[in-house]
C-alpha cells in the first residue's frame, strides 16, 4: 500500500521577489509519524519556500486540493490518487515511499486472531466477538486511506458496518493518532498503519500487534 501519491496540480517554483508559500495536504498518519519534522525544514532551506501543511484524512486532502486550496497532496490511496490526476485535478502522481496495515488489539485477544496472517478471517473473528459481547471495533470513520482499506477488507466478508447497526462497532470520525488512544483505552481492536503505530506504541500498553 502506498502511503504517498505525491500529486502536484499547480507549480509554484518561479523567480519571484518574495519567498513563495507551498500548502501540503497530508494525511493525519504521515503527520503524526514527525517524518515531516525531519523533511520540510530540509526542503524550506534548499527552495527557499515556506511550507504550511493541512492535516486530514486521504479523502479531505484531496478534496481540500480539488477545491485548489492545496499545491500538493502526500496520501496513501491509490485508487483515490489515480483518479484525483485522472480527473485533471492533479498533473502527476509520483509513489515516494510505502508502509502497511496491521490489525491492532487487546492484549487478552478476545477475538483470538493473533499471529493470523489473513485480515479478512481476522476481521471475521472479531466480528464474531463482537456480536457474542466481547469484542469493540473502533473505525476511523473519516474516509482516509486508512479507513478505505477497512471498508474493503469488511466487505470481503460481507459487512457494512455502522454504528447504527452494530453496537460493538464505533466510528470515531477522527486521525490515526486519536484511534490508537481510544482503542487502547477501551482495549479494542483496529486497523492502522505501521507507521503510525510505531511512533506511538509505547504509550499503547493495553495493545499489541494481532496481524
Amino acid at each position: 500500500m502506498i502511503i504517498g501519491g505525491f500529486l502536484a496540480y499547480r507549480y509554484l517554483f518561479q523567480p519571484s521577489p518574495e519567498k513563495q508559500v507551498l500548502l501540503l495536504s497530508t494525511t493525519t498518519s504521515t503527520f503524526d509519524t514527525g517524518l515531516l519534522d525531519y523533511l520540510v525544514p530540509a526542503f524550506q532551506k534548499n527552495y527557499d519556500v515556506e511550507v504550511r501543511i493541512l492535516s486530514k484524512g486521504t479523502g479531505e486532502s484531496i478534496e481540500i486540493a480539488k477545491r485548489g486550496d492545496a499545491d500538493l497532496v502526500l496520501v496513501h490511496a491509490r485508487a483515490l490518487e489515480e483518479a484525483f490526476v485522472s480527473e485533471g485535478y492533479g498533473v502527476h502522481r509520483v509513489g515516494v515511499m510505502y508502509n502497511d496495515f496491521i490489525i491492532i488489539g487487546p492484549t487478552e485477544d478476545p477475538a483470538g486472531i493473533s499471529g493470523t496472517t489473513n485480515a479478512t478471517y481476522a476481521f471475521q473473528m472479531i466480528l464474531k466477538a463482537g456480536r457474542g459481547g466481547s469484542a469493540t471495533f473502533i473505525s476511523r470513520a473519516d474516509k482516509s486511506g486508512t479507513h478505505v482499506k477497512e471498508l474493503t477488507i469488511w466487505s470481503s466478508v460481507s459487512v457494512n458496518p455502522s454504528n447504527r447497526t452494530f453496537a460493538w462497532y464505533l466510528e470515531a470520525g477522527a486521525g490515526m493518532g486519536t484511534v490508537l488512544r481510544m482503542t487502547n483505552e477501551k482495549k479494542a481492536y483496529t486497523l492502522t498503519d505501521r507507521a503510525t503505530w510505531l511512533t506511538f506504541k509505547d504509550q499503547l500498553t493495553n495493545l499489541a500487534v494481532m496481524t
